[in-house]
């Protein structure tokens, strides 16, 4: 078996390596790190959890061991998709250069310019950064990237989903030609496979798993869930949620819940501490400082349950993590794994379990397809069918909508009866659905000859102010009363 001694690492790496306790790389750090040494391209292709970090990280110690950088020039360059990722790397470096001396600065938002500012005007080595804020920094002058001599990727597929590839063609543009490239994805996607052909020497491939696949240590489950009404399917969702944290019981040391979108993160993560579950939420809308303080809880085992959006789903590297909750399907099948990756890290075993509702179907199939596998079903807790309410016909399948308030008009003459028009309408025409009987017609001559107000009403009508049951006259329209018709009449007479 090969052993860290093997691999023509720095003897005070190998001292660090010691200390942190680790004997044998991983197959991604057995293959990527003697190529890196002897200064070639290197693309790797692994899952998460396996080690990817340390496969650059203990190279790149090794290679800038000798030397001095310059002011503003750095002379490596660490590219991470997400804030939590690059602090993660940066403490990767701090663990394993403790006996060498090299000079890092981490460059990310939520943090003073002024601070990462001076830390570059020293000079560093290694610079740790997310895209937009190593650019924000180049545009206003502070840095300079023309002594790089080493660049790396981590995590170019999630570079991809966030949107960061046009930033990230920028940055080579902006290094050395001569620059080596270490460039590390999950998957392989058709965009990440057009820039590695683009900006990469003659790499050495390494692939030490099959794409987008899951770990075998990973028990995986899904319950397919229906909720018994549209507008109460949320609320049912997180019960069921409940329910099987609650049947996991002892086992369910600590878990990460991940949802699609932000508002649902806050609002399960809300429901959770409101039925006495010990839980908070992590999304990129949160403060910096808070963002920092929940995952050094959640690492330390001061908080439980870590409700987490996508911006968690890389980078977290908490070893001890029992379950995966994924309340959400999430939209792209790769997401899946990245997400079921915190649990079942470095062989250790863990459990991924799922709510799928009908709507998400569709994406739930594009990942059995992705993982080459079929999910276990899982028992609805809440019963094999959400219950239905007492007054509907279980045999009917329109989805329940709202009540209109009022009746869509069919033709001119099936209108509404005044009385079911609203007070505050507009003013409307009301016509008979029938025509006139002969002998409302007679009836209707004779009031007119009266003066009478109803001839032209079909008899329905007692008057405009009667309020003893009969139509109100709402409007005109192309109809004119007779009693309105007959003034008109008399002053042509005269």
């Amino acid at each position: 078996m090969t052993k860290f001694s093997d691999l023509n690492l720095n003897p005070k790496v190998l001292k660090a390596i010691d200390e942190a306790g680790y004997e044998s790389p991983t197959p991604i750090q057995a293959g990527a790190i003697p190529p890196a040494l002897e200064g070639r391209d290197v693309l790797g292709i692994a899952q998460t959890g396996t080690g990817k970090t340390a496969s650059f990280t203990l190279p790149l110690i090794t290679m800038l061991a000798r030397g001095r950088a310059r002011a503003r020039m750095p002379r490596s360059l660490v590219l991470c998709p997400t804030r939590e990722l690059a602090a993660q790397v940066a403490e990767n470096f701090d663990t394993y250069a403790k006996h060498v001396k090299l000079t890092k600065a981490l460059l990310i938002g939520g943090v003073s310019f002024k601070e990462q500012d001076i830390l570059i005007d020293k000079g560093v080595d290694v610079l740790i950064a997310t895209p937009g804020r190593l650019l924000d920094h180049f545009e206003r002058g502070k840095l300079i990237l023309n002594d790089v001599k080493v660049m790396v990727v981590d995590e170019a597929d999630r570079m991809l989903d966030m949107g960061f590839i046009p930033d990230i063609e920028r940055i080579f543009g902006l290094t050395p030609f001569t620059r080596q490239t270490l460039f590390f994805s999950a998957t392989m996607a058709p965009e990440i496979e057009r820039i590695t052909n683009t900006f990469l020497s003659n790499p050495e491939r390494i692939e030490v798993a099959r794409q987008a696949t899951a770990s075998e240590t990973i028990e995986q489950g899904v319950v397919m869930f229906k909720g018994s009404r549209k507008d109460r399917e949320g609320s049912e969702k997180r019960k069921v949620l409940r329910l099987i944290i609650d049947g996991e019981g002892e086992k369910c040391t600590n878990a990460i819940i991940f949802c699609n979108r932000k508002t649902d993160v806050d609002t399960v993560a809300k429901s959770l501490k409101k039925y006495g579950y010990d839980a908070a939420p992590i999304h990129g809308d949160l403060d910096q400082s808070q963002r920092t303080r929940t995952l050094e809880g959640f690492r330390n085992g001061e908080l439980r349950f870590l409700v987490a959006s996508d911006v968690a789903a890389r980078g977290l590297d908490v070893p001890s993590v029992s379950h995966v909750f994924n309340f959400d399907v999430p939209s792209h099948a790769e997401d899946y794994v990245h997400r079921i990756g915190r649990t079942g890290r470095a062989g250790r075993d863990g459990k991924a379990m799922m709510i799928c509702v009908p709507r998400d179907e569709k994406n739930f199939d594009a990942i059995e397809k992705l993982i080459q596998k079929e999910i276990p079903r899982l028992d609805n807790p809440l019963g094999t069918k959400a219950p239905e309410p007492a007054d509907t016909n279980p045999d009917d399948k329109v989805e329940d909508k709202p009540k209109r308030t009022r009746r869509p008009r069919k033709a001119k003459d099936d209108a509404p009866h005044a009385e079911e028009v609203k007070a505050d309408a507009p003013m409307q025409e009301v016509e008979a659905k029938e025509t006139p009987k002969p002998e409302q017609e007679a009836t209707a001559k004779a009031s007119s000859s009266r003066g009478g107000r109803s001839s032209d009403r079909g008899g329905r009508g007692k008057g405009r102010n009667d309020d003893r049951g009969g139509n109100k006259v709402v409007g005109l329209g192309d109809h004119t009363p007779t009693f309105i018709q007959l003034s008109f009449d008399e002053r042509r007479a005269s």
